[in-house]
């Protein structure tokens, strides 16, 4: 016997979990989540900051601690 929101057995027994939700493709987009996107533009900022503390410490001749230590 099947209702609408549950499943009663043949003992009369109601189960609530036994009819499964509705499978669906949440369409986001490809730029969310880990999508080939997203690690190319992580890459390329990390590879900024990365060349960016080098730069920082040829100019100043301090690492990034010595130089927030100078605040």
């Amino acid at each position: 016997m099947r209702t609408n929101t549950a499943i009663v057995d043949d003992q009369g027994k109601l189960n609530n979990f036994a009819i499964e939700p509705r499978v669906y493709v949440d369409e986001q987009g490809d730029r969310t989540g880990f999508t080939p996107y997203a690690e190319m533009l992580n890459g390329r900022l990390a590879m900024i900051g990365f060349v960016s503390l080098i730069a920082l410490e040829v100019f100043t001749g301090h690492g990034i601690v010595g130089v927030l230590a100078s605040l």
